[in-house]
């Protein structure tokens, strides 16, 4: 089954975006109004995700988020990978905070 994919200059300033990398890659550097429930807990925390609009899933590179959109799909959510991840997020120039207030960075 293919996965749906987005580049990340593409996806919605609107869109529900889950991050779905480990703590230390999120409070490394993420997009400000991402949701972060690492690819580990997302069974367990799938209803958090938003059943009625699509889900824009994004890892470092797009792995992990891969997996993520195929199994949401797969439970009848509308998710749809950000290819390249969060390298593609950060070289498209979007935007980045971290948890620590230093400079983002994408572990």
């Amino acid at each position: 089954m293919s996965v749906p994919e987005i580049e990340a200059q593409a996806v919605p300033d609107d869109a529900f975006l889950l991050d779905v990398r480990e703590l230390d890659e999120w409070q490394a550097g993420h997009a400000p109004t991402a949701v972060h429930i690492p690819l580990g807990e997302l069974q367990a925390r799938v209803e958090e995700v938003p059943q009625d609009a699509p889900v824009y899933v994004v890892c470092r590179v797009g792995g992990r988020s891969a997996h993520a959109a195929a199994w949401l799909n797969r439970i009848g959510r509308e998710a749809i990978n950000v290819g390249g991840g969060m390298q593609s997020w950060n070289f498209a120039g979007r935007p980045m905070v971290s948890e620590s207030g230093a400079t983002p960075f994408v572990a």
